[in-house]
Parts: C-alpha cells; sequence; structure tokens
C-alpha cells in the first residue's frame, strides 16, 4: 500500500533538514515524501534539494511565490490521489510535529477514513507554549465548537487520511487557501459522516524560525468561522 507524506514549507531550510533526517531514520524508504515549498527566500527547497540527491523518495515541488498553507495541503492531496496513495500524511515542518506518532497513524487509520491530532485531552500537550498562544488556541477550538458542532480538534495539519476511503472533491472542497483550510475540511469531513479518529499528542513550541501566523489570518479565520455557521445547513 503506497503512502505519502506531504510537508509544505515556507522559509523552515534548518528545520526542514531536521525533520526529513528524522523521517528517514524511523521510516526510511516506507513513504515517499513531498515537500511542497513556496519560494523560500532562506534556501529551504536548496536544503531539500541535497537531501533529495541521496534518496530517491524524497520530491520536492517548487511554487513560484507564497500561495498558503491551505493551497499547499489541497496540492498535496491531489498529488496523492493522481499518483495511487493509498495513505496519506500531512504535517507541519517547523518542528512541532513529532514523527514518532506517524506510527500510531498506520496503526489505526485502517479502521478510520481520518486520523487526526489533538491537544486538548491531555493538559501537557501545550506545557512549552506562551500563555497567549494557549489561550487562543483554546479559545479558537472553543469557537469552532461551538459555531460548528465540530467535538474534535479542527484547526491542526498533523493528519493521516485513508485514501481508499475518502473522496477527493470532499476534502478539497473547503475554499479557503490559509490556515482556514484545517477546520473548513474536517467540518466537511464531519458533515459528510466520514469517520474520524483522535489521537493525543505532545505539541512543543516552534524552537527555531518564527510562527508565520499572524493577527490577520486570526481575525480572517473568526470571520470565516462565522460565515461558514450561517451556511453550515448548506454542506
Amino acid at each position: 500500500m503506497r503512502k505519502l507524506i506531504v510537508i509544505p514549507t515556507y522559509n523552515e531550510k534548518t528545520n526542514i533538514s531536521l525533520l526529513l533526517k528524522k523521517l528517514i531514520k524511523l521510516y526510511k524508504s516506507r513513504f515517499e515524501i513531498l515537500v511542497i515549498d513556496d519560494n523560500s527566500p532562506d534556501g529551504t527547497a536548496t536544503e531539500v534539494l541535497r537531501l533529495k540527491k541521496k534518496y530517491k523518495f524524497i520530491k520536492l515541488k517548487s511554487r513560484e511565490k507564497k500561495m498558503g498553507i491551505g493551497s499547499a495541503h489541497k496540492y498535496g492531496v491531489k498529488y496523492a490521489f493522481k499518483n495511487n496513495f493509498k495513505i496519506l500524511v500531512t504535517m507541519d515542518s517547523d518542528g512541532t510535529h513529532n514523527p514518532k506518532y506517524i506510527k500510531n497513524f498506520l496503526h489505526l487509520i485502517k479502521r478510520y477514513d481520518l486520523i487526526t491530532t489533538t491537544r486538548f485531552s491531555n493538559k501537557n500537550s501545550l506545557k512549552s507554549w506562551p500563555l497567549f498562544r494557549i489561550l487562543l488556541t483554546n479559545i479558537r477550538h472553543l469557537i469552532i465548537k461551538f459555531f460548528l458542532g465540530i467535538s474534535v480538534d479542527a484547526s491542526g495539519a498533523f493528519r493521516c487520511y485513508n485514501l481508499t476511503k475518502i473522496n477527493l472533491r470532499d476534502i478539497i472542497s473547503a475554499k479557503d487557501n490559509g490556515y482556514s483550510f484545517f477546520w473548513e475540511s474536517i467540518f466537511i469531513l464531519y458533515k459528510k459522516k466520514y469517520l474520524i479518529h483522535e489521537i493525543p499528542i505532545e505539541l512543543p513550541y516552534r524552537s527555531v524560525g518564527s510562527s508565520k501566523m499572524r493577527i490577520g489570518d486570526i481575525i480572517n479565520a473568526l470571520v470565516y468561522i462565522f460565515i461558514i455557521s450561517m451556511k453550515k445547513s448548506k454542506y
């Protein structure tokens, strides 16, 4: 059964190198790895190409400009279906998603349509995060839960899709190309009665580089949640 890991990047030269080396050490060539880079000015793509020369299962898609993390995930999903992968794992490149959890994904994915990760069932999951980010993350989770009726942690990117059970159209019909893609796609799959399972993870605060999320992204996400909540009966 062919398996793919998709990793979007933007200015993550150091982190992507560390992550790819961890994935190689843990899983060797059990996965094809697709890095989708949005023209990072720090040389992220160059670092991926350096490793790609040695490990043929590493692939790189270099895009001409910054097109949004949701857009990158949509590209990765389409790539997976087009190339007949059966299992798709998506994860961040910033060092916060520990590859060890992928073993849990593979153990469970045959029984579910989607495995996602939760930061809310383990009180120590965000223990290294600044208080402000913890509060913001919890508030967003509660707002999504209240307005959209989603009980799972919907805004994380660390996931595993069973592509033998999920329709491509149902994943990429999420319209947002930014951070809201994550909760919007979960909402659509949730409404369509796909079987979604959560696993708890510890999510360390990033130690290298800076977050790409800005206040404007947060405000836009809140507005978009309200818009979708008004239309949710149509899904």
